[in-house]
């Protein structure tokens, strides 16, 4: 399965006082990695909710943090799609910096009607792009 990378760095706006990244802001990233993921298989989000009247959004979360990642580091996203089927979608993601593991995290991301935010089903020509990575 094919993985994908997105370089991060952490901006002082990212951080606590102490120079810390927030927990939160791990999720932000993995997000942008998410949605670069899905723009480098050629679907930008919004056109997918303008043409195919659906939306992506996250489901449900299993997160470990291992290290913090401090101001000005350089980081990198990784993010594998393990399972796409349905109306949903697995990702496994995990956040380095270098070679050291910060956090890592199993996303289930649901695909949704733009219109009602009901399940939809993933697109038979999405899916197949999908496929072809994984």
């Amino acid at each position: 399965m094919e993985k994908f990378h997105w370089p991060v760095r952490i901006y002082y706006e990212d951080t606590d006082s102490g120079g810390v990244v927030y927990h939160s802001q791990y999720l932000n990233f993995m997000e942008r990695a998410r949605t670069e993921w899905l723009r480098a298989l050629g679907f930008e989000q919004d056109l997918l909710r303008n043409e195919h009247k659906l939306l992506f959004a996250v489901h449900s979360m299993q997160i470990t943090y291992r290290r913090p990642a401090r101001f000005n580091d350089a980081l990198l996203i990784e993010s594998q799609l393990v399972k796409a089927s349905g109306a949903s979608m697995q990702f496994e993601q995990i956040i380095y910096r270098g070679e050291e593991l910060l956090c890592d995290a199993s996303v289930r991301i649901a695909c949704l009607d733009a219109e009602t935010f009901r399940p939809k089903s993933i697109p038979k020509s999405i899916l197949t792009e999908m496929h072809s990575v994984c």
